[in-house]
């Protein structure tokens, strides 16, 4: 039966606003662990691991991130091992976040002048050292814009995540539609809900770069 949209339906929404955020964090803490170290291995003097960390940055990037989400979802279990959505929103989302934040890291760590290598170097550094003491301090000020924009369509996709079932916003906006038969109320409410939050993410981007005086 068509009911009217109401209030109870915007708490709803809200509550599934939490998921959605709550995904992109997760994603972005597990992909920005994976995501440093292969920004690591694409900037070592050491050709397998670059080798290594490119060809893992092909294949994600080549893939289209649903068809991870339904590897991950429909996959695992023939192979014995059963995952609910949450946990295969969460790996794939991840593993998609590192290959973009990688590449994003790794251009971040090159844009540094050689010259700050060779200062530490002279200073008697180890290369890990010069890594954490001297290059990535100015690393992370570049990295700041892109960083965040990327997280910004990050937030973006876990919408995907509802196609496996998981009740994110996107999800929810589709219980609600089909109950109330109010999409343009339904879908103009979530869209609002994705804007607020992706809109604060570019705001919390333009306070970081000048606190820190990020370059543009």
């Amino acid at each position: 039966m068509i009911r009217e949209f109401s209030l109870n339906d915007l708490v709803f929404l809200l509550e599934a606003l939490r998921w959605t955020v709550l995904l992109a964090l997760v994603a972005a803490v597990g992909g920005g662990l994976l995501g440093l170290l292969v920004a690591i291995l694409r900037t070592l003097a050491f050709r397998p691991a670059n080798w290594l960390a490119l060809s893992y940055i092909n294949l994600v990037q080549g893939t289209p991130l649903l068809g991870q989400l339904f590897v991950f979802f429909f996959g695992l279990p023939l192979l014995g091992v059963n995952v609910d959505a949450w946990v295969a929103a969460s790996i794939s989302l991840s593993i998609y976040a590192s290959a973009f934040l990688g590449e994003i890291w790794r251009g971040s760590l090159q844009s540094v002048s050689s010259r700050q290598w060779e200062a530490g170097a002279s200073l008697g550094l180890t290369y890990m050292q010069r890594l954490t003491h001297v290059i990535l301090p100015q690393a992370i000020r570049i990295s700041i814009a892109p960083t965040v924009g990327f997280l910004v369509q990050l937030v973006k996709n876990t919408s995907l995540a509802a196609l496996i079932g998981f009740v994110e916003l996107t999800r929810a906006s589709q219980i609600i539609t089909a109950a109330t038969f109010a999409p343009l109320t339904v879908y103009g409410i979530a869209a609002v809900l994705y804007f607020v939050v992706c809109f604060s993410l570019s705001q919390l981007s333009q306070r970081l770069e000048r606190k820190y005086h990020a370059p543009r």
